[in-house]
């Protein structure tokens, strides 16, 4: 190497960082050594290695109190792997915890560690120069918002598709007419709505959202309505309803086709004349509340088939935001993945999270067929196993892309054993990854995220020699 990575090897049994000492150094590192965890805090603050292989149990500190004693914002800096006797233990948890790359069992692969070693490198690397490329452009920091607001999410894009959105959003927000929302589950249709409260007249009115989908159908119209001391077993008290609630300001009503058509003709009504009763109750109560609905059914089939009433149909849909989904709008992903990865930086106090290049890409080249919510959760899953630094794509979860070519009982009706499912995935997962790699075991294995030993026994295992 023209600049050998220092890595420092804390432990105190000195066979085991003998050879440690050893193998590293003849695989081009820098080694510095340290006996206890005293050694390791000195060699830490006046040589500033580039990874640490910590014990945790050691003389003097031992290597949770060595953790805890160079605090959050160094480790950030500094990979450290924990070294524990007992996998999965509650030591090496609270190591994760508090901010340790990883961890390895004793006793050890010399291969895992060194695969370890070179990830934790690897992505220090990518972090760093990220960060550079971010304070070249003027973006080293992003400063948290004392708007509480800011935590939540904002929708992003600048496809043709979202423009035209937003312009419809504008549109809509002049005027207090109902709106219907409609989209395939995951786009952003409470954001939409949430938008087209936010910038109406109404603004400094509450926003009430119900979930249509999730109320039981035998306490909507209580929740909608409101109901009476005495109107059903267990009503001890009166309650007003949501829409009560949602007075000089706007209800959204979510996955509005999942509502029974009892409580449709009742929507209808206050649409109409802009009142109701409560349950249980006589009293007319009138409501000036905005009406805000969203859908990801195709109502005008569901009228077709008598399960949305048509009249309610027109009167929902007087302004229409058709939300596209994700794989419509790809050009959206890159920055759509930039501003989840800014908010999971501030909720959670990760200075250094980054999506690598390759990673990037993996994530471009998805169709997402849950949208942006899978987007979401997906990064939120890459970040913590990332430990909130540098998402490699290895990080990324794979659990949602679809492979055609693997059967399915809906394929031939024939039911397929999960484990003969489950190991037809994983190797041609390993057969992608060994001709992306061109062949090179090494290469593969960290490409896999396992060992080369590992990676030797599934080549054995699914036979995939050349």
């Amino acid at each position: 190497m023209n600049n050998p990575a220092i890595i420092l090897v804390a432990d105190d049994d000195r066979t085991i960082r003998r050879n440690l000492v050893l193998f590293l150094r003849a695989e081009g590192y820098e080694v510095l050594e340290a006996a206890d965890g005293l050694q390791a805090i000195a060699q830490i603050r006046s040589h500033a290695p580039d990874a640490a292989l910590l014990d945790l149990k050691m003389p003097g500190r031992d290597g949770m109190e060595v953790l805890g004693e160079l605090g959050p914002s160094r480790i950030a800096d500094l990979p450290v792997i924990v070294v524990t006797a007992l996998g999965g233990s509650a030591a090496a948890i609270e190591a994760m915890r508090r901010g340790a790359y990883d961890y390895l069992t004793k006793p050890f692969d010399l291969d895992d560690v060194l695969l370890t070693l070179r990830r934790a490198l690897r992505q220090k690397a990518l972090a760093e120069e990220i960060q550079a490329l971010r304070e070249k452009a003027g973006e080293a920091t992003i400063a948290p918002s004392d708007d509480a607001d800011d935590e939540e999410p904002q929708l992003v894009g600048q496809s043709a598709a979202m423009r035209e959105v937003f312009k419809a959003i504008g549109r809509a927000a002049a005027t207090d007419a109902p709106v219907l929302i409609v989209g395939e589950s995951g786009t952003g249709k409470e954001l939409v709505a949430t938008a087209l409260h936010r910038h109406s007249d109404r603004a400094a009115g509450p926003f009430i959202r119900v979930n249509c989908g999730a109320l039981p159908e035998g306490l909507i119209e209580s929740e909608l309505f409101g109901h009476e001391r005495g109107a059903f077993t267990g009503a001890d008290r009166q309650k007003p309803g949501r829409f009560e609630r949602a007075a000089r300001g706007t209800i959204f009503l979510d996955e509005v086709g999942e509502l029974p058509l009892s409580a449709q003709a009742k929507i209808l009504r206050v649409l109409q004349q802009r009142e109701f009763e409560r349950v249980g109750g006589t009293e007319t109560l009138r409501t000036d509340a905005r009406v805000i609905s969203a859908t990801h059914r195709d109502l005008a089939k569901e009228v077709a088939a008598s399960r949305f009433r048509e009249d309610l149909y027109y009167r929902l849909n007087v302004a229409r935001i058709v939300i596209p989904p994700l794989r419509d709008r790809p050009e959206d992903i890159g920055p759509l993945a930039e501003h989840i990865l800014a908010r999971l930086e501030r909720r959670h106090g990760w200075a250094m999270l980054s999506l690598s290049p390759e990673a990037m890409q993996a994530v471009r080249d998805r169709s997402w067929p849950g949208n942006v919510r899978q987007l979401e959760n997906t990064l939120a899953r890459a970040a913590i196993t990332a430990r909130g630094r540098t998402i490699l794509p290895d990080h990324l979860d794979v659990e949602d892309i679809a492979d055609p070519e693997i059967p399915t009982t809906a394929d031939s009706g024939e039911p397929i054993p999960l484990r003969a499912l489950l190991a037809e995935v994983e190797r041609r997962a390993i057969q992608r990854a060994l001709i992306a790699c061109q062949g090179n075991r090494t290469r593969t294995a960290e490409r896999l995220g396992i060992s080369r030993r590992q990676l030797f026994d599934k080549i054995r295992e699914y036979d995939l020699h050349p």
